[in-house]
């Protein structure tokens, strides 16, 4: 086993301590985004220095603002993981925080799915009903969620991930929305590329950033 799985519950004061200064899955989209010039996105630059912050503390960042879709997917997702078991036959098993332990990057699964031999992960969505139905029509990964489904791929060296979007307000036959992304290693591998240069960067804010302690400190 390549990875880490930490025993805390999602959430928890321990939890995002766990994830402190790691790349993690829900921020992919971030590490991955490139202007059109080819400079780095705001997103990017702001993660890489929350990143820098959280090492130089030991304290992780202050979660950001729990919306009430955020929260409705927290409630829906025993509902979603017994829907997906009901409709595929296939067992989900919940997972604390994966880690790699020679890398500073990670994610948070909602599940693995062994299928035959294969082992797979669980992406579990309840979105608003418009999206959730815009998923169906589209019938594939939504390119949003492209960067986390990789990144925690290549964390956790599953072979596929079942994207699951879940809706019960919706009419039985439109309430489940399910697409299987297989591993693809060449995306894997340039992810890994991106992931570790982005670390490298984090590591030289983390020392320009003590550079500027040092000289407020004479001052």
């Amino acid at each position: 086993m390549r990875f880490i799985v930490s025993e805390h519950a999602q959430g928890t004061h321990e939890w995002l301590q766990d994830r402190a200064g790691k790349a993690t899955g829900s921020k992919a989209a971030a590490i991955t985004s490139f202007l059109k010039g080819g400079n780095e996105s705001a997103a990017r630059r702001d993660y890489r220095i929350e990143l820098a912050l959280e090492r130089l503390t030991g304290q992780a960042a202050e979660q950001e603002f729990i919306t009430k879709e955020m929260a409705r997917g927290t409630e829906q997702e025993p509902y979603a993981r017994m829907a997906f078991e009901d409709k595929t036959g296939l067992f989900v098993s919940e997972s604390g925080f994966v880690y790699l332990p020679d890398i500073m990057a990670g994610c948070s699964v909602d599940g693995f799915i062994k299928d035959g031999k294969r082992v797979g992960i669980w992406e579990s969505k309840s979105p608003k009903s418009f999206t959730h139905i815009n998923y169906i029509k589209a019938g594939i990964l939504p390119e949003d969620y492209r960067p986390q489904v990789i990144h925690n791929m290549w964390v956790t060296g599953a072979d596929f991930a079942d994207f699951f979007s879940y809706d019960s307000r919706m009419p039985e036959p439109l309430q489940c929305f399910h697409v299987r992304i297989e591993r693809d290693q060449k995306e894997i591998d340039e992810h890994e590329r991106q992931v570790i240069k982005f670390l490298a960067e984090v590591e030289k804010e983390c020392t320009d950033l003590l550079a500027l302690m040092k000289t407020m400190e004479k001052n």
